[in-house]
């Protein structure tokens, strides 16, 4: 029983002067007089309610009483029922909602929705650092130079910036990086043979990344049109036909030459015929069985690449790419180029564009048991940016859906600008 001994102590709170009596009880419930005038004096009764509390704000677990299982169980069975909270009082649905019958049916899958635990409990489709690779474009100078139509992205210097931006990446989980070359165009020749040139900048950049941090995964592409005068993918004879085979003997040596430097993933982007099989071959022969073959299996020739050959200074001289990259109307045609690169010996096969292109990442996901890589382009980035700039889209959970969109198509790594950004998102760091 609690002790009748009473503590009676003035209290000042502000202008509000009132007597307080506590119970000796450890467990206390204030009931307050109906008001308080200021500078009146005023009595606060205190009750014991929350017994067996371990403290008196009653916010701790209970205390135990010191009781077996059996003494619990025979005072159930006595009717000494503990007490518990009483079951919550039903919402009130607001003034003028009609009273309607429940629907009759069975399924309502909103059940399955109605909190965030639920929710998450059966999401299907999660994204994380390591799902993402990082674009990154580099050249020759020391300082880093912004891309005008892709904000907040820049050419960075090879020995600087990109060391800096690498480790912002690795900081957040993103540990899987792409190189892209701005190349000085006195060295672009008709034959891109600065392709590979094993002391040119990706060779150099990538043996400079992987002394620093071994671990990292360094993606290259593999293509001629940094290189080429023409800004195409392949060598072009007079008559404007981009040469195929002639291209592919370039390709080999580039990809061996990105190989030799410790490229973990050559990515032949060129949409050359016979290309894979060709590197592959190419690799072996010089002892690079352990490095990977992304091809890019599904690229389209897309409008979407703008602000890329404006980062890059790499757009066509004259023309366009449609007799070697594919045509954005067909479906189809990404099962022919699926099942050459298989048999060739693609390690990852890669769609671009993404999210315009879901239909096509869900088809090689659904036709192939490869890795299916989706490249989220620059025209996508700058449009999300642009939107979020502007106020009409919420930025980052645009960039965050778009990304979790193409993972849920079928992507199991997603190229994108966004990397760094989202990387950051995902591991709740503040912008």
């Amino acid at each position: 029983m609690a002790s009748t001994a009473m503590l009676n102590s003035p209290c000042n709170i502000g202008a509000v002067k009132f007597e307080v009596k506590v119970n000796s009880s450890p467990n206390l419930l204030c009931t307050r007089s109906s008001s308080i005038r200021l500078n009146q004096r005023r009595v606060f009764t205190i009750k014991s309610s929350n017994e067996g509390r371990d403290n008196e704000s009653g916010s701790g677990p209970l205390r135990k009483m010191g009781l077996t299982d059996e003494e619990c169980e025979a005072a159930i069975v006595a009717g000494k029922v503990p007490e518990a909270p009483p079951v919550p009082p039903k919402p009130a649905a607001p003034a003028g909602t009609p009273i309607v019958s429940s629907l009759p049916i069975n399924r309502r899958p909103r059940r399955n929705r109605r909190s965030p635990a639920v929710r998450a409990a059966f999401q299907e489709t999660n994204i994380s650092p390591a799902n993402l690779v990082y674009p990154l474009f580099i050249h020759e100078g020391e300082e880093d130079t912004p891309i005008g139509a892709m904000p907040g992205c820049y050419r960075l210097g090879w020995r600087h910036g990109l060391v800096e931006e690498v480790a912002k990446a690795r900081d957040v989980g993103v540990n899987s990086i792409v190189l892209f070359p701005k190349v000085p165009d006195a060295l672009k020749t008709s034959t891109g043979d600065e392709a590979y040139n094993e002391n040119g900048i990706v060779p150099r950049a990538i043996r400079f990344l992987k002394d620093k941090y071994p671990d990292l995964v360094i993606y290259t592409d593999v293509a001629l049109d940094p290189y080429s005068s023409d800004g195409h993918d392949g060598i072009v004879r007079e008559d404007g036909v981009i040469m195929n085979d002639e291209t592919v003997h370039q390709l080999c040596k580039q990809a061996v030459a990105q190989a030799r430097a410790g490229a973990d993933v050559v990515s032949p982007s060129d949409m050359m015929d016979g290309r894979v099989g060709a590197i592959r071959t190419a690799l072996d022969a010089e002892g690079f069985q352990h490095v990977s073959i992304m091809s890019y299996t599904a690229k389209y020739a897309s409008s979407f690449y703008g602000p890329f050959r404006e980062a890059l200074d790499s757009n066509p001289r004259f023309g366009d790419k449609k007799t070697y990259q594919m045509n954005p109307a067909n479906y189809r045609e990404a099962l022919v180029e699926l099942q050459a690169d298989e048999s060739e010996g693609a390690d990852i096969l890669l769609v671009k564009p993404g999210l315009p292109y879901l239909d096509i990442i869900r088809l090689l996901r659904d036709k192939s048991t490869l890795p299916i890589a989706a490249y989220q382009v620059s025209g996508e980035y700058s449009m999300i940016k642009a939107g979020g700039v502007l106020k009409m889209i919420d930025e980052e959970r645009v960039m965050m859906e778009s990304l979790m969109c193409l993972r849920r198509a079928g992507a199991d790594i997603i190229l994108t600008y966004f990397a760094l950004q989202a990387g950051r998102c995902l591991c709740g760091e503040k912008r």
